[in-house]
């Protein structure tokens, strides 16, 4: 008996130290960006003084309006996509295709793989001439690379649900697949698809290599502009972005809570 306690008490220790060790490795980052960020001037004395100076400054530049615009248009088009093709498609695999589930999920991690240069070079031979001037078309890159973000949050979501059964139910009393997908499968499939959401929006406010490869000033290609010219000012909108993503999920999360209650 007192093996079996040392031992409980050793695991406690490893997996709490395990715990506090991610922990310190994602939050000091972000403690010293947000302290490089709020850092001002050193005054004669030799004590550093903090302030709000690089955050008051972001509105100062006409630009950033701009490409907070177009990010939160791609952000729109891109979580639109995504559920539209790949809720379907994840409940299609659940209801009856399941042998299809290794292929579906296959594909959807080739985004992971296919550099993004030939994303780009590929979605711009598929669309139509008139999409390839306008920023729309980064919609339909980044709705292709959260699919393996996409898939697993609906995927996860749909394994906990008897599917099947419900969708039976509201098929047999008339329902269309439109109804059923919208007031049948989507209603409980709502922690998954606000994950999605949530993943989808955060991959948007990150990235930065398709964007810079179709010549489009998104937010995160303002910063890195930014940041050759003003450090504090571009570790300062990064900060801003990603307390802006905590904050989503936050309301994400707590939106989900209050439906279940």
């Amino acid at each position: 008996m007192a093996a079996i306690v040392r031992l409980r008490r050793e695991y406690h220790v490893v997996a709490w130290s395990i715990v506090v060790i991610i922990f310190l490795y994602f939050v000091l980052p972000i403690a010293g960006a947000t302290e490089f960020s709020l850092a001002e001037t050193v005054t004669e004395t030799g004590k550093q003084t903090y302030g709000l100076d690089a955050y008051r400054m972001i509105f100062d530049y006409p630009e950033f309006i701009d490409a907070l615009k177009v990010t939160l248009r791609l952000t729109v088009i891109s979580v639109a996509l995504s559920l539209v093709i790949m809720v379907p498609t994840v409940t299609m695999v659940h209801l009856g295709a399941k042998r299809y589930r290794r292929l579906v999920e296959f594909v959807s991690i080739q985004p992971l793989v296919i550099p993004p240069v030939v994303l780009v070079l590929g979605v711009l031979n598929f669309m139509p001439t008139s999409w390839k001037g306008t920023p729309n078309l980064l919609g339909f890159e980044y709705a292709i690379l959260s699919m393996p973000f996409t898939f697993r949050a609906l995927d996860a979501g749909l394994m906990n649900l008897d599917v099947k059964t419900i969708v039976d139910a509201a098929r047999g009393l008339g329902a269309s697949w439109f109804t059923v997908l919208v007031r049948i499968v989507a209603p409980n499939l709502r922690t998954g698809i606000f994950g999605a959401v949530f993943l989808t929006i955060a991959l948007v406010l990150g990235e930065f290599t398709m964007a810079s490869l179709m010549l489009w000033n998104t937010f995160p290609t303002w910063i890195a502009t930014v940041g050759q010219s003003n450090a504090s000012l571009s570790v300062a909108l990064s900060v801003a972005s990603l307390a802006f993503a905590w904050v989503l999920l936050v309301l994400i999360s707590l939106a989900d809570r209050k439906k279940k209650a």
